[in-house]
C-alpha cells in the first residue's frame, strides 16, 4: 500500500525512514510496476539520491514536502528535464523551472521525473501520445484518462505520493477518478501558471493529484500563491479540510439532466452517494445543469479552441505531421474562427455566469456524477463512485 506524504513525514520524524530510502523505494516500484508509459522521462536515480541526502545533511526536517518524491506532467518545465508536451518535434530544454516546481523544490520536495500526457493536453482519453499509453491500473482493456495520464497513474500505482498536472476542462480530475486517487483542481490563480506550456491560457490551472484530500491540500499550501510574471494570480489560500459543516447545501442536476448514458453501476453509486450526503446532514438541492452544459460545450464550439492554435500555430505551419492527425484536426479547427464568433461567445458566457450567480446563491457546493466505467468499478476492492464536487464563492 502507497504511504501518505503525512506517513512519509512521520517516518523522517521517527527516524524509520530517510528521504534517500523513500527515493530508492520509489524507483525500485518504478521497475517493478514495468509500464513504460508512464513517464517521458525520469532522472537519474544515482543523482536524485544524491539530492535526498544533502537534503537530509541541510536538516531542514520542517519544510512541508521534505523529502517527499513528486513527478510533474511533461507540459511543466523542470529545469534539466526536457519539455515535450508530448510532441517530439516540439521539444525544449527549459532554463529555470517552472513557478510551481520551484515552490515545490523549495518546500522540500524531490523532483522524480516528467510524466506522459494527451499530446499539447488536448483530450481526456490518456491515448493521444507517441511516448505509448499508460495501462489502466483496473483494466488494461480500459483507457487511462487524461490528458495528465502519468501523473494520475503515478499516484494511483504508489511510485509517488504526490504529482502536478494540468486542467482545462477535466484534464486532472478525470484520470485521477481513473486511477481512484484525489484530483485537486484550484480555482483558476491560485497556482502560478509560468513556466507551463498553454493549452488554453485563459482557462488552464495547475492541478494536483495524491491519495488524500489532506496530501493535496498540503501540496497546494506549498505551490500557491502569484508570480510576478502573472496579473492575474490571486495569492489567498483555500481552507484546510475539515469536517463538513452543518447545514450545507449541495446543488445536484435534476434527476432528467443526470447523464450516465447506460452504466446503470454508476448510476446507483451516485444516487447512494447524495443519500450519504443527506444522511450526514446535508440538504440536496436540485438545480437545472443546462447553462452550465452549454458552457462546457463552448470550450470546444467556441473560440477557446484558437487558444490551442496559438500556443503550437508555428509548429503546425512548419511541419504538421509531427502532430498527431487527432490532436492536429481539434487544433486546426482554431485557425478558421473571426472576431465576430469570438465576442458572440464572450457575450453568452457573460449572460451563462449570471445563471451561475443566481444558482450559487441557493447553494453551497455542486456535486456532480464523474467519469468512471462500472466494468472496473465492480472489479477493484478499492472502488467507490468519486463524485466531483465544486465549491462555490459562498462560504458555507
Amino acid at each position: 500500500m502507497a504511504e501518505t506524504v503525512a506517513e512519509i513525514l512521520e517516518a523522517y520524524r521517527s527516524g524509520a525512514a530517510r528521504p534517500e530510502d523513500i527515493v530508492a523505494r520509489s524507483y525500485a516500484r518504478i521497475r517493478a510496476h514495468d509500464d513504460p508509459a508512464i513517464f517521458i522521462s525520469l532522472r537519474d536515480e544515482a543523482e536524485l539520491l544524491a539530492e535526498a541526502r544533502a537534503l537530509q545533511q541541510a536538516g531542514k526536517t520542517s519544510l512541508p514536502l521534505y523529502g517527499i518524491p513528486v513527478a510533474v506532467k511533461d507540459n511543466i518545465d523542470v529545469k534539466g528535464l526536457p519539455t515535450t508536451a508530448a510532441c517530439p518535434a516540439y521539444s525544449y530544454r527549459p532554463n529555470k523551472d517552472a513557478a510551481c516546481v520551484a515552490k515545490l523544490r523549495e518546500a522540500g520536495a524531490l523532483v522524480i521525473g516528467k510524466t506522459n500526457l494527451d499530446q499539447f493536453a488536448t483530450g481526456l482519453v490518456g491515448v493521444r501520445t507517441p511516448y505509448g499509453i499508460g495501462r489502466n491500473l483496473f483494466d488494461p482493456k480500459l483507457i487511462p484518462g487524461g490528458s495528465s495520464t502519468g501523473s494520475a497513474l503515478a499516484v494511483g500505482a504508489g511510485l509517488v505520493p504526490l504529482s502536478l498536472g494540468t486542467d482545462t476542462a477535466g484534464s486532472g480530475r478525470v484520470p485521477a477518478a481513473f486511477a481512484n486517487i484525489v484530483g485537486f483542481k484550484p480555482s483558476r490563480g491560485f497556482v502560478s501558471n509560468a513556466g507551463v506550456v498553454p493549452a488554453c491560457r485563459t482557462l488552464d490551472c495547475v492541478s494536483l493529484f495524491a491519495l488524500t484530500v489532506d496530501d493535496a491540500t498540503a501540496m497546494l499550501s506549498a505551490i500557491a500563491g502569484p508570480d510576478a510574471s502573472e496579473a492575474s494570480a490571486r495569492p489567498r489560500l483555500p481552507d484546510r479540510a475539515g469536517p463538513m459543516p452543518e447545514g450545507l447545501r449541495l446543488g445536484v442536476p435534476l434527476a432528467g439532466q443526470r447523464l450516465f448514458f447506460g452504466d446503470r453501476a454508476s448510476e446507483h453509486l451516485y444516487e447512494a452517494s447524495l443519500a450519504q450526503f443527506a444522511k450526514l446532514g446535508a440538504t440536496i438541492v436540485e438545480i437545472d445543469i443546462e447553462p452550465f452544459y452549454a458552457a462546457a460545450r463552448l470550450l470546444y464550439e467556441g473560440p477557446w479552441v484558437a487558444e490551442r492554435y496559438l500556443t503550437i500555430r508555428a509548429l503546425i505551419a512548419s511541419s504538421p505531421e509531427s502532430i498527431l492527425p487527432v490532436t492536429r484536426q481539434i487544433i486546426l479547427a482554431g485557425a478558421h474562427g473571426t472576431a465576430a464568433d469570438a465576442f458572440a461567445a464572450f457575450y453568452q458566457l457573460d449572460d451563462l455566469r449570471r445563471v451561475r450567480d443566481h444558482t450559487f446563491r441557493s447553494i453551497d457546493v455542486m456535486v456532480l456524477p464523474h467519469s468512471q466505467h462500472s466494468r472496473w468499478l465492480a472489479r477493484s476492492p478499492r472502488a467507490h463512485l468519486r463524485p466531483t464536487i465544486i465549491r462555490t464563492g459562498r462560504s458555507a
